[in-house]
């Protein structure tokens, strides 16, 4: 067979779904095959970033890589910022990327740069199909790589004269394998400490929302009650009405569940990922003793120096412990601080539940009237900006893979295409994008391609006409901050021009019925609200006076 019927088998051998991208003339024959192929579904997308979003997204909420696809040269750097944000948010990825022939790559030419090298810093593995018979081995291999712990990027580039030459090489059937477990003597090590301790608390990070990891991390806190401080990329990990929910950590400026850190003896630390929350920011003094679970050794830090590390599967590990606590008949703490701070933590939520302001809205009574009209296993999207932080602090989740929040590489641009990837994996749940008005137009060409699939989603936009979350890191520093204002479109004639329903939204008691009414219309809805983003300098000073005392 040609070359890339075989590379489209091989991807169908390895289970892979979708392909999203912007095809150029270097793909022309591995486009053919895929328009054969019976099991792969192409999207076309509008914007290579777009593609790479979409992939991200269909990886983390699968556990399984979709690829994004770009041609040679300004396709493949279109689709690097979206790459390294799907890399270092530990999703798994194929990107795939034509070139031109190899008779022409060894001097100047036509759109021709070393796209290999620009790829290997934002992804796992990157490689060129150098001979047809290689095309099995090295889709096996980048497959194998992308969902190997922790997840990721892999890139493999296909030549446009090797997609053309015939082969008999024939796909390699995967093997499905089992991680590496913890070794028995270690874990008692760590036990002991946790039998030894009067305050401990969990630091769960992204490695806490793989599905068994978050059942067995459910167990032991209720056979423990020991509460648990989630990343950005953990929430979900625990149901946000359990008593052991201590709800976010992870702004710049120290919180309330900060406290919870302070005041404890022991820092259970799982599938904590250092790319999301540095531990200078909550363990200053370097002093906490930690104990270290993960699928991957702890990275090197000043402020991150375990007492035990505890490497492998990270469910498998929980299962050894919850196996402990039922042998020793159950362990005793003193939490009635971590109590204390999830009922404050409570209080903070539900601020401004019943606000009826009209010209704006404020971020609280966004997010509260979004969780009501959101079920449990419906999905929201973040984008980044100061909203990202206020979803942070005030956006909780009943389920793992709830609520996407980009935190490693935070790149602007994710929740629009990323909402249209997570109904075509979810049809039946609703999903929610929010998003500031500059990254939602940051890849606004989207709103055709949800159009185009007729896409079942709602992106909401909080409209402040500035790059605020900037401008809230420059008055925090500086007291002012630079002209960092832009201008807006017509919203509700930017919905109309893309086959959408608009909606504009400006009084707080309103908002409720209008994202219900969103989710009723068929197909994409845009819902527009004027935020308030005063209430960026009153959280800052709150937090201050948060974290002056417990």
């Amino acid at each position: 067979m040609k070359a890339s019927d075989l590379f489209v088998k091989c991807l169908e051998e390895e289970g892979i779904e979708y392909i999203f991208g912007v095809p150029g003339e270097e793909n022309a024959d591995f486009m053919m095959s895929l328009e054969a192929s019976e099991n792969i579904r192409f999207v076309l997308t509008r914007h290579e970033q777009g593609a790479a979003f979409m992939a991200e997204v269909y990886g983390r909420l699968t556990g399984t890589p979709a690829a994004c696809l770009g041609t040679l040269g300004p396709g493949a750097t279109n689709l690097i910022t979206g790459v390294a944000d799907s890399n270092m948010d530990r999703s798994p990825l194929l990107v795939l990327t034509g070139q031109g022939t190899t008779h022409r790559l060894h001097k100047e030419s036509h759109q021709v740069m070393d796209v290999v090298a620009m790829f290997e810093p934002v992804t796992k593995w990157a490689e060129t199909v150098r001979t047809p018979e290689a095309i099995p081995e090295i889709i096996r291999k980048s497959v194998s790589i992308a969902t190997t712990e922790k997840p990721g990027a892999v890139h493999i580039e296909l030549p446009e004269d090797i997609a053309k030459l015939d082969t008999d090489a024939k796909p390699i059937p995967p093997r499905r394998r089992r991680r590496p477990v913890t070794d028995d003597k270690i874990v008692d090590q760590a036990f002991e400490l946790l039998r030894e301790a009067k305050k401990p608390v969990i630091l769960a990070g992204n490695g806490c929302i793989r599905r068994r990891a978050s059942r067995q991390l459910k167990l032991f806190c209720e056979k423990t009650g020991i509460g648990v401080v989630s990343t950005f990329m953990a929430k979900g990990c625990v149901d946000m009405g359990a008593e052991y929910c201590l709800f976010t950590a992870g702004l710049g400026t120290r919180d309330r569940v900060n406290l919870a850190i302070d005041e404890s003896d022991l820092v259970i630390s799982l599938g904590f990922d250092m790319v999301e929350y540095h531990p200078r920011l909550w363990n200053p003094n370097a002093d906490k003793p930690i104990i270290h679970a993960d699928f991957l050794p702890a990275e090197v830090d000043a402020h991150y120096v375990p007492t035990v590390e505890l490497v492998g599967d990270l469910a498998h590990l929980l299962w050894m412990f919850n196996e402990r606590v039922d042998q020793a008949g159950g362990l005793h703490f003193d939490l009635a601080d971590q109590r204390a701070l999830r009922a404050d933590m409570l209080d903070d939520i539900a601020e401004h539940a019943d606000d009826d302001t009209e010209g704006s809205i404020r971020p609280q009574k966004a997010l509260i009237d979004a969780r009501s009209v959101m079920g449990a296993t419906d999905i929201l999207l973040s984008d980044v900006g100061a909203h990202k932080m206020w979803i942070a602090r005030h956006y909780h989740c009943y389920e793992p893979n709830t609520c996407l929040i980009p935190n490693g590489f935070c790149s602007m641009g994710f929740a629009l295409p990323g909402a249209i990837a997570a109904n075509l994996v979810f049809p039946e749940q609703r999903v929610l994008a929010v998003c500031g008005d500059a990254g939602f137009l940051m890849n606004v060409q989207e709103m055709e391609t949800a159009r185009r699939l007729g896409s079942e989603i709602t992106v909401l936009v909080w409209e402040d006409n500035e790059y605020g979350l900037i401008a809230w890191k420059q008055e925090n520093e500086f007291g002012r901050h630079t002209d960092l204002s832009f201008g807006n479109p017509k919203w509700l004639q930017l919905a109309d021009a893309f086959g959408w329903n608009g909606y504009y939204c400006s009084n707080s008691r309103d908002l409720r019925h209008v994202l219900e009414q969103s989710f009723r219309d068929p197909g994409p809805s845009l819902v527009v609200i004027p935020i308030d983003y005063r209430e960026n300098r009153l959280l800052t000073q709150k937090l201050g006076e948060i974290t002056a005392t417990l």
